[in-house]
């Protein structure tokens, strides 16, 4: 049975303008780097053949040697683009669609595998072309002469070299805005100007936060909590998020003008473990709650007061489905290898967002969507409707086609959160945690349900 993933994007140009680059597979390695090299046969055309090569010594290597030439199956002007490449024992698809959409084009990226080697090619060859997919689409939007308007708003995203950071980034830029990143180490394939800061001090980084027009910050900086709840690494989750937004707001505070957005995040592992309290925006914070969830995000909050900033958002962010990211993988990756069992006692709360609803928030935060206008405040980002980790389980068994798991004990896994060095608490707590304020301001979920979010992120 073949398996595809599928990636899509929005792109603020026409489909002429994107063809002009995508058209020609001759320019795939100048927006993929996980290719080098591509050589046609012909003029590009339905047919026609051609040779690619990927990046890596050993990779390209064998491929080199092996490979029979790729087919272009599919090539209609302005529309769609596809590669066919013979593989051992199977068949790999790259497919692209251009369709317009609202003052630009959706720009659709599909990856097949078939044979009897598609699980093999998948992690040796797939991993590799869709790694950062979205930058790579953000590149190919670039080559293809999309610039930010003269007015158009910039964003500063702290902490911007994340899975989610990228994500975000590579959204924004292919909708015309600028985008600046501030982190430690720049990173130098990222296709935006880049500021290093120590997370910690106001330096020439601030320099980012003074332009002639509007300007919005995201604040996104923090240690990644999947690690041991020891107390030196609770006290490195908060100091990095707390240095880092107050060093934001000393630096917005010498401004000769207000930041116009500002999205400050947070958690909504802030209530802790809260059981069977419906938690929203006006739910009060437990005393004192668990040191690495509660100790660590109230401090975060309570750094942001004083921001210059006219107008702000805390968002408190449930768990984030994005293929690529740390957590999505370990659930997934649990689930193929037939633990996929609920967790503990399975009753514990599962809050979630799908990927393009996150991003579609923090649009609307930004002033973005003139459909939706968010207050002052904050903003639980996490769909209507929560799952239990027992029915979280199930639909993901189902969803990938795995059988019934035995459960996981509390003490089992435990033991090995201590081999994968990270927390129990993250699969043995929960909360049920929804937004009153996204659902009186006109928000609507593009993927309100589990079974949703998963069909469009998993492979099919």
């Amino acid at each position: 049975m073949a398996r595809t993933t599928t990636y899509t994007q929005w792109i603020a140009l026409p489909p002429q303008r994107l063809w002009t680059v995508l058209g020609d597979p001759v320019r795939w390695p100048e927006w993929n780097p996980a290719v080098s090299a591509v050589t046609l046969h012909a003029v590009p055309g339905a047919g026609v053949t051609g040779d690619y090569l990927p990046s890596g010594r050993v990779n390209g290597a064998v491929h080199g040697r092996l490979a029979k030439p790729f087919t272009l199956s599919t090539f209609v002007p302005e529309r769609e683009i596809t590669i066919e490449q013979p593989e051992p024992a199977g068949t790999m698809r790259m497919r692209w669609v251009l369709t317009p959409r609202d003052g630009g084009t959706e720009l659709t990226q599909s990856l097949t595998f078939a044979g009897a080697s598609r699980s093999v090619m998948r992690k040796v060859v797939g991993n590799l072309l869709e790694t950062d997919t979205h930058t790579c689409l953000t590149r190919l939007a670039q080559l293809a002469g999309l610039r930010p308007a003269a007015d158009a708003l910039t964003v500063v995203i702290a902490g911007g070299t994340g899975a989610l950071g990228r994500t975000l980034a590579a959204d924004l830029t292919c909708r015309g805005r600028r985008v600046v990143i501030l982190t430690r180490r720049a990173v130098p394939e990222l296709p935006y100007p880049q500021y290093e800061w120590d997370g910690r001090t106001v330096g020439t980084w601030a320099d980012a936060l003074r332009n002639p027009g509007r300007t919005a910050i995201i604040n996104l900086a923090g240690k990644l909590v999947d690690c041991r709840p020891t107390a030196r690494n609770i006290a490195e989750l908060r100091r990095s998020r707390v240095d880092s937004t107050r060093a934001l707001v000393d630096a917005s505070k010498s401004l000769d003008r207000p930041i116009d957005y500002w999205i400050q995040a947070s958690t909504t592992a802030i209530w802790a473990d809260a059981g069977e309290l419906r938690c929203t925006e006006s739910t009060p914070l437990p005393a004192p709650g668990l040191p690495q969830m509660t100790g660590v995000a109230q401090p975060w909050e309570a750094a942001f007061d004083g921001a210059n900033a006219a107008h702000w958002t805390i968002l408190r962010t449930s768990i984030v489905l994005d293929p690529d990211a740390p957590a999505m993988k370990r659930l997934v990756a649990l689930t193929k290898a037939g633990l996929g069992g609920s967790v503990g006692n399975g009753r514990q709360w599962f809050s979630w967002i799908h990927l393009e609803d996150w991003l579609a928030i923090v649009r609307a935060g930004l002033g973005l969507d003139p459909q939706v206008a968010l207050p002052n405040g904050v903003v639980v980002a996490a769909t209507d409707f929560p799952v239990r980790n027992k029915e979280l389980m199930t639909t993901l068994r189902r969803q990938l086609r795995r059988p019934w798991s035995p459960p996981t004990p509390a003490p089992a896994l435990t033991v090995g959160a201590v081999l994968l060095r990270t927390d129990p608490a993250l699969g043995l707590t929960g909360r049920h945690a929804t937004s009153e304020v996204l659902r009186h301001n006109g928000f609507r979920f593009r993927y309100p349900t589990l079974d949703e979010a998963l069909s469009n992120l998993l492979p099919r």
